[in-house]
Order: C-alpha cells, then sequence, then structure tokens
C-alpha cells in the first residue's frame, strides 16, 4: 500500500524548518508557534516513517533523509509555484495586464499618466502590484514589469526608459522661513535627508558627493538623515522638514505644481549603466497587451524631463 504524502501546507512548513535549521524562525516566516511548527514535523515524520531532524538541546540539524526530503520540496514547491502562476495566468483571459512596480515609482510617475493609456486602450485592463520585491515573471502571477537596475535580466526584454539627474530639493515654506540658500554652504544650517543605496558597487548619489561637486570639500555628513526609500526622503521635503536629495523625473510634479522648488541647478547623474527599466519575458513580447503598454510607455518616458 502507498504510503499517504505530506499535504502542501506540511511540505511548506516543513521546507522553512530545514532552511533555518531554526523552529522559531520558521515559525515567525509561517505565521505559526513554534511549538504548531515542532508538532507538524513530529506529523511528517510519523507519517513518513522517517527521522528528518537530529535534535539537541540548542540546535537541530537535518538527517540523511531529511537532507533528500529539503532538497525535494524546494523543486516541488517550486514547481507548483509556476504551475499556479500559469493556471491563473491562463484563467484571468486576455484583456487583463497585470503590472508589476515600486510605490515611487507608481505614486510619482506612472498614476498620473494611466489615464492616458486607458483611454487609448479601452480594451486592456491593468493590474497593479506595488512592491519593492523583485518579482519572478513565472512563479508570480504578473505579466510586465518596471524594475530599477543595471538592465541585464537573463529571459527577460528590458527597455531603458530615461536618465536618473539627483538634485536638492525642498518645500517652498522651508525657503521662505529658514536660513536663506544662496550658496551650497548655506545647506549647512538645514537638514539634509537622502537614501543609502548600493549595488555591484555603484552608490546613489547622496550629500558628501553633492557637495563635492559643488565645491564644498569638508562637508560633515554625519549629521544627515539617512532614509531607506526615496519615497520618504521626498516626504520629508515636501513637509518642509529637510532639504532632500530626489530624482528629478519623481519630482518633476511637485516641482511644476509648486509643491516643491530647487533651491540648487547642480544635479547629479546616477551612474549610467543604472535606470528604470521595462521588462517582460522574452516569450510575450509579441502579446498585443504587452506590446501596447510597451509603446505607450516608451512613448511617455520620452517625454520625462531629465
Amino acid at each position: 500500500m502507498a504510503r499517504l504524502l505530506p499535504g502542501t501546507r506540511a511540505l511548506r512548513t516543513f521546507e522553512a524548518a530545514a532552511r533555518h535549521l531554526n523552529f522559531t524562525r520558521a515559525a515567525d516566516e509561517l505565521g505559526l508557534t513554534p511549538a504548531a511548527v515542532s508538532h507538524q514535523i513530529k506529523e511528517i515524520e510519523d507519517q513518513l516513517d522517517l527521522a528528518l531532524f537530529i535534535r539537541t538541546s540548542r540546535t537541530i540539524r537535518l538527517t540523511e533523509a531529511g537532507n533528500v526530503l529539503f532538497e525535494a520540496s524546494i523543486d516541488a514547491l517550486d514547481l507548483l509555484n509556476r504551475a499556479v502562476s500559469r493556471a491563473r495566468k491562463m484563467t484571468r483571459g486576455t484583456a487583463l495586464l497585470k503590472v508589476t512596480l515600486d510605490a515611487q515609482f507608481a505614486t510619482k510617475w506612472l498614476m498620473r499618466r494611466v489615464d492616458d493609456f486607458r483611454q487609448r486602450k479601452p480594451g486592456i485592463e491593468l493590474r497593479f502590484d506595488i512592491t519593492y520585491d523583485v518579482r519572478d515573471f513565472e512563479r508570480d502571477d504578473v505579466d510586465i514589469g518596471i524594475r530599477f537596475g543595471a538592465g541585464k535580466y537573463p529571459g527577460l526584454a528590458a527597455h531603458r526608459l530615461f536618465d536618473n539627474i539627483i538634485i536638492p530639493v525642498c518645500s517652498p515654506a522651508l525657503l521662505a522661513s529658514g536660513p536663506p540658500l544662496n550658496e551650497p554652504r548655506d545647506l549647512f544650517r538645514h537638514t539634509l535627508a537622502h537614501i543609502d543605496w548600493s549595488r555591484q558597487g555603484v552608490t546613489w548619489p547622496n550629500w558628501s558627493m553633492w557637495m563635492h561637486a559643488a565645491g564644498v570639500d569638508d562637508f560633515d555628513d554625519s549629521r544627515t538623515l539617512v532614509f531607506g526609500s526615496s519615497t520618504d526622503a521626498t516626504q520629508a521635503a515636501l513637509d518642509g522638514n529637510a532639504v532632500a536629495l530626489a530624482d528629478f523625473a519623481m519630482v518633476a510634479n511637485d516641482l511644476s505644481q509648486g509643491r516643491l522648488v530647487r533651491p540648487f541647478e547642480l544635479g547629479i547623474k546616477v551612474a549610467p549603466e543604472f535606470a528604470y527599466f521595462l521588462v517582460y519575458p522574452e516569450a510575450v513580447k509579441d502579446d498585443a497587451r504587452v506590446a501596447a503598454f510597451r509603446e505607450w510607455l516608451i512613448e511617455e518616458a520620452a517625454k520625462t524631463p531629465t
């Protein structure tokens, strides 16, 4: 008689426990209690009549059988996730296009333009996956994405959208009521905000880099506000709490509407290999929905001031 295999939920619990080699961390990831994880692992071991973990008072490690099942569970869950993604795409019809992108690009650039696309292509329904996570087109239920990076994505078509110029911005109220900003050194009397971002040896322009480009070599960056995202740094400027370094393309509308001002014209280009890219699997390049969105987005990107 064939022995029953663990269900999907149990397999996910085992995979997380085996990956972390810690029931507490696995429980945190899965939204369970450590006791529940331990109980599910015991049930799997009883069901298979196999010892999967060697437990001591302080640590756990996989047995040889546990290692075999761990490798198989990774492959099985990945295959299932990819199949579910394909099934969802097949069942949601040909009118829907799901776009994945980060919050800043969505709120500061795309959403104020997307009505134009809907008017031009009323037969295509757009839905958005707003996240800073990089989605997998085979595993996740998305069709096309906008990513910031170097544009080298195996198996994906990538179209560069526009250059990124980093400029200082602040609220009109701060400029009117705070210490005057006549020259770069006047910034020493203000709270300065920027983001901390590095990839592949490239650093996103920060205040030290901007001051150096402005000819100021004795700047002390220890008092700057460092944010994890450009959205937060820009919000600090909008709220009148700081002068922030921001991507010109992302704040162009705030500047034109008077919500932000640019106290100095000096801007710094992000390393040329990095930019926002439109990306999608090569296999869907001729899909009518993808082609329509691609042509429209590239056209809109060409209008973006840099």
